[in-house]
């Protein structure tokens, strides 16, 4: 599988690559600055430099022919208003549309555990744009013809990876048993974790036209993801 990792140097991305390499994907990992580039290299990916934040679709699509499969798990870092929905929403929307004009079948989305109509943050809250902006580009992304899966972690730690989630939700939308979902400590799951769920979702044909919300937990993540 040829991936496209949106991301690649992030916090997610840094862990994914090594995974995906060792899996036997060709990953190219898109990023936005030339500094950044080394470390793709150097974790066993081929850098792709594009700036998604600006980048029009006709030139993300190019950027994108070829590919079998289009990791996002990029974001703005929070903080600005502006810059998240520019990044978070839509550029994201813009990878989306590039990757399905580009003849992309799969497309992964890595987004937050909240992510539903309900959410509950209140809209003045600094955290609101994050919220609106993911929820926006997840509709988008159930609205292409891609096969998706939009991955919902939890509040996102540093620890070692345990190989085990816990899948909150119900339904295969992933939107049922809202009142299931834990808060606090209990949401927390490492980004090592995440890491390899996103890997395995790759390889898991059961995760498509799914929203997976997750924590740490106790199921070895290929059984939670076929369930």
């Amino acid at each position: 599988m040829k991936i496209a990792l949106v991301g690649a140097h992030g916090k997610v991305g840094r862990l994914l690559v090594p995974i995906l390499v060792g899996h036997g994907a060709s990953v190219s990992g898109i990023v936005r600055a030339d500094e950044q580039l080394p470390l793709v290299r150097r974790l066993g990916g081929e850098p792709l430099l594009l700036d998604v934040e600006h980048a029009e679709t006709e030139e993300i699509t190019a950027a994108l022919d070829g590919f079998d499969a289009v990791v996002w798990s990029a974001g703005a870092g929070g903080g600005d208003r502006d810059r998240t929905y520019a990044v978070d929403r839509d550029a994201a929307g813009r990878s989306m549309d590039a990757a399905a004009a580009a003849g992309v079948g799969r497309y992964v989305m890595v987004s937050w555990i909240g992510s539903v109509p309900d959410h509950g943050v209140d809209p003045d809250s600094s955290f609101f744009a994050y919220a609106d902006a993911k929820l926006a580009a997840d509709d988008h992304l159930r609205g292409t013809g891609l096969d998706w899966t939009v991955l919902g972690p939890g509040t996102l730690t540093d620890d070692d990876p345990t190989g085990a989630i816990r899948v909150v939700g119900d339904g295969p939308d992933g939107l049922d048993g809202a009142e299931d979902v834990p808060s606090g400590a209990a949401s927390r799951v490492s980004r090592a974790d995440v890491a390899m769920v996103v890997a395995q979702t790759l390889r898991t044909p059961a995760t498509v036209g799914r929203f997976i919300r997750f924590t740490g937990g106790d199921t070895p993540i290929l059984e939670a993801l076929e369930r």
